[in-house]
């Protein structure tokens, strides 16, 4: 098959490492698949880098630019599918009314109901497929009345890495100003309200009652990184909390800690949490939005029912005060990943969707 992969945004965040695990999954597949992209984008150096073949265009007026530049693509190089990866890739292939000319896939990375936006609703429904990253963004489709025919689940995957020596774990622990007597609990995410880490400092607080040796690092930026750090300050946390800022190599993140933190509210998947359990870490997470799907409570993970910093310390401090748990967990998280929620089978899904589409419509 040949694929035209798009993703208009400018900034890396999960949704595009999944565009270019995706995009380079399927070329390894054996499938022709290219990429338009924002040039000079994370993304767009990202899978140059890998091989992948980039259209580009400017950050103005992208989705204006990038739908005339898809509708000449699509019109002289014979693509079977096109793949919109998010919101403004999909205005683009319904503004270049793609979707006349190929099937368009749209895969749809939050639950907030498309009834809020009819403009939003036409242009999924102007879309073959939509590839719903969890059951929770599948509910909120359907709710929004887009047809259930029309919708498939994809879980987003992670690569599962080797685990890290102790030499590796200990040279990224040095990076963080983390010495081997220390645990370090952490959590990698944009910094918004809606994620949560000022309820994971607040809840930090009444873990460095009982371990003082305990430290946190955030790793990620975003609008709310002065408020956390004005609370860390009047918390008294100054020193036990790092602010890491955007991490180009997010592996010396995942090398490094002892326990992940998950505090957002109502996720729709989670990809840094996926990609923390790949590692082995045992987690910490919001019984909210999709995370339920793949974190079982005391299996592989110990959820919180709510975002609530009491709830929070708890399954902190039981986590901390119990090696053995820690052990079991983190073992029994990355099982999980590899059986269910690798890369590969996300690649191969997705290629089940774009052959089903093909052959069925």
């Amino acid at each position: 098959m040949k694929i035209l992969f798009v993703d208009l945004e400018r900034e890396w965040r999960g949704g595009q490492s999944q565009a270019l695990l995706t995009t380079t999954g399927l070329r390894a597949s054996g499938h022709d698949a290219e990429l338009l992209a924002v040039g000079g984008s994370p993304l767009a150096q990202r899978a140059e880098a890998a091989g992948v073949p980039v259209h580009v265009v400017g950050p103005r007026a992208r989705r204006i630019v990038a739908a005339r530049l898809l509708r000449r693509l699509v019109a002289r190089r014979e693509y079977d599918v096109v793949h919109a990866n998010e919101p403004h890739a999909l205005t683009a292939a319904w503004l270049g009314r793609a979707q006349t000319m190929v099937p368009v896939i749209a895969s749809r990375r939050v639950a907030y109901p498309l009834k809020q936006s009819l403009l939003a609703l036409k242009r999924y429904r102007a879309g073959t497929r939509i590839l719903a990253i969890s059951r929770f963004v599948e509910k909120s489709l359907l709710n929004s009345g887009i047809s259930a025919k029309n919708v498939e689940v994809v879980y987003e995957g992670v690569e599962v890495p080797p685990l890290p020596s102790k030499a590796a774990r200990s040279r990224a622990r040095e990076q963080w100003g983390v010495g081997t007597d220390q645990i370090l609990l952490g959590c990698v995410g944009y910094l918004l309200p809606e994620k949560g880490q000022e309820h994971l400092v607040r809840a930090f607080h009444a873990v460095r009652a009982e371990f003082p040796e305990a430290r946190l690092l955030l790793a990620g930026d975003g609008p709310r990184r002065e408020a956390l750090e004005s609370l860390t300050r009047n918390s008294g946390l100054q020193d036990a909390v790092v602010f890491a800022g955007f991490v180009e190599d997010i592996r010396q993140v995942y090398a490094a800690l002892d326990v992940f933190t998950f505090p957002s509210l109502a996720e729709p998947l989670g990809t840094s949490l996926l990609a923390a359990m790949a590692w082995g870490l045992p987690v910490v997470a919001v019984s909210s939005g999709g995370v339920p799907e793949y974190v079982e409570n005391d299996v592989t993970g110990l959820l919180a029912a709510e975002a609530e910093p009491s709830l929070l310390s708890r399954a902190l401090l039981r986590m901390l005060g119990d090696k053995s748990l820690r052990d079991r967990l983190g073992t029994q998280a990355r099982r999980k990943i590899e059986e269910e929620f690798s890369a590969r089978r996300m690649v191969d899904g997705t290629i089940q969707v774009y052959e089903d589409v093909l052959r069925n419509g």
